[in-house]
């Protein structure tokens, strides 16, 4: 039997990727740590390949599922997201994509919530002025103070299953929690938060009596001290955040993104940090990426509110490069690729778990 035939448009992990090469499967992945330009990835797609693993860098258009009609045999994305794949396409040619939702979940959620404290405590700013020799003395409140988290109300935009996941963090923390979700308003979940809040309070694990509710994106807006943002990018979610919204906030409310760049339109960001209507803001991602050289986010003036990330949200060694489905990124993509190909779930795509497009088969 021929083997398998794939191409990786990056090294996603060498354990993972050695149970296809132990499967026999013919293996070539792009080591270079830059993206293959777009005309390399077409180029390995007409030549014939069975399976393609690809990453948010790479754009899957019309282009490389018209290159590979009649051979290609399934797209598997190493991320949660799939904004780079062309949906449409992939349907028309009836190549089932894969991603990998669920895994990193928690790794999203925790590192939300950590951005979330660093911006409002200052940690970076606290530590530059050590390492730069600026710290003279202790004082009460010279040369800063930041804003605790404890205790405050968090707007959290988007509850699906990262959403929820950064709700459940922000219990230990005391925060009451404002639930908005453009999509699926879920009463159950609500219900059962309040539940676990009334119970840390009558059991006199907490003194504060915590709430959590569902409301509208205005409202949510209006009264939390901290905005986290979780949805999918849709053409509804195109830059939720814009002047208007900005301008809805506290002055002393700090916005968290760690979905996707355009989500927040950047240039309404900074003009809201420069002009202090917002107190702060913590990103992972970026309407482009990397984030450019003159991109107005980089003002020195923003240093001390505002964080930057490498849109590593998910960047846990376990959530990264576990071979396991269970546990992994790359155990999951590699296990979405598999399925495919080797007809797993009766051959069905519509069956298997990781399959995005099911609606096409």
């Amino acid at each position: 039997m021929t083997p398998f035939r794939v191409f990786a448009t990056c090294d996603i992990g060498q354990e993972a990727l050695g149970r296809l090469r132990d499967r026999a499967y013919d293996l070539e992945v792009h080591e270079q740590r830059e993206p293959p330009p777009y005309d390399l990835v077409r180029e390995k797609v007409a030549s014939g390949i069975d399976g393609l693993i690809t990453t948010l860098r790479d754009r899957i258009d019309e282009g490389i599922f018209q290159a590979g009609q009649g051979t290609l045999k399934v797209v598997a994305q190493d991320a949660v997201g799939f904004d780079n794949i062309s949906r449409e396409a992939a349907n028309r040619y009836r190549v089932p994509f894969t991603n990998t939702a669920d895994v990193l979940t928690d790794a999203t959620a925790e590192f939300a919530f950590f951005i979330m404290g660093a911006a409002s405590r200052k940690l970076y700013p606290s530590e530059q002025i050590v390492r730069e020799k600026k710290w003279a003395t202790w004082h009460p409140y010279l040369p800063f103070l930041g804003d605790e988290v404890t205790g405050k109300a968090v707007a959290v935009i988007g509850t699906g299953r990262i959403g929820k996941a950064f709700i459940l963090k922000c219990t230990g923390m005391d925060m009451n929690i404002l639930c908005y979700d453009p999509l699926v308003r879920d009463d159950d979940f609500v219900r059962k938060m309040q539940a676990i809040l009334d119970l840390k309070f009558t059991s006199g694990l907490s003194r504060r009596h915590n709430w959590i509710r569902s409301v509208s994106l205005e409202e949510a807006l209006r009264e939390a001290d901290f905005v986290s943002l979780h949805v999918p990018l849709t053409p509804e979610t195109k830059k939720l955040m814009n002047d208007d919204r900005f301008a809805l906030m506290k002055s002393t409310a700090y916005l968290v993104n760690t979905s996707r760049g355009p989500v927040v339109d950047q240039e309404a960001l900074y003009r809201a940090l420069k002009s202090g209507m917002i107190a702060g803001a913590a990103l992972d991602v970026f309407e482009r990426e990397p984030l450019p050289d003159d991109s107005p986010l980089r003002d020195p003036e923003l240093v001390e509110r505002l964080r930057l990330f490498h849109h590593f949200a998910s960047g846990g060694r376990q959530t990264r490069l576990s071979p396991d489905p269970e546990i992994g990124m790359a155990g999951r993509c590699v296990q979405g690729l598999i399925d495919v190909l080797e007809g797993n779930y009766g051959g069905d795509p519509a069956q298997m778990p990781y399959v995005v497009n099911r609606e096409a088969f």
